[in-house]
């Protein structure tokens, strides 16, 4: 799938990936695609319940080589 723009928030732990997702996605347009991959062991509780929360679709989620890639797309 393709995407607008890619956030590494590898590294960071709770709740920094996300907060720099809302960051990210706050100077995109309505229908952008982010990618964002994070390796913290929350981002698979926190990414799609701030998609959630947030008005934004979470287009994919996986996991692979320790690290989560997530698509989301602004609302």
């Amino acid at each position: 799938m393709d995407f607008d723009d890619t956030l590494d928030a590898t590294g960071l732990l709770c709740p920094l990936p996300v907060l720099k997702a809302r960051k990210r996605l706050g100077g995109m347009s309505s229908g952008a695609v982010l990618k964002v991959v994070a390796d913290d062991p929350a981002a698979i509780i926190d990414v799609p319940h701030f998609c959630a929360e947030a008005g934004h679709d979470l287009l994919d989620q996986a996991e692979a080589d320790g690290a989560q890639t997530y698509l989301i797309r602004k609302g």
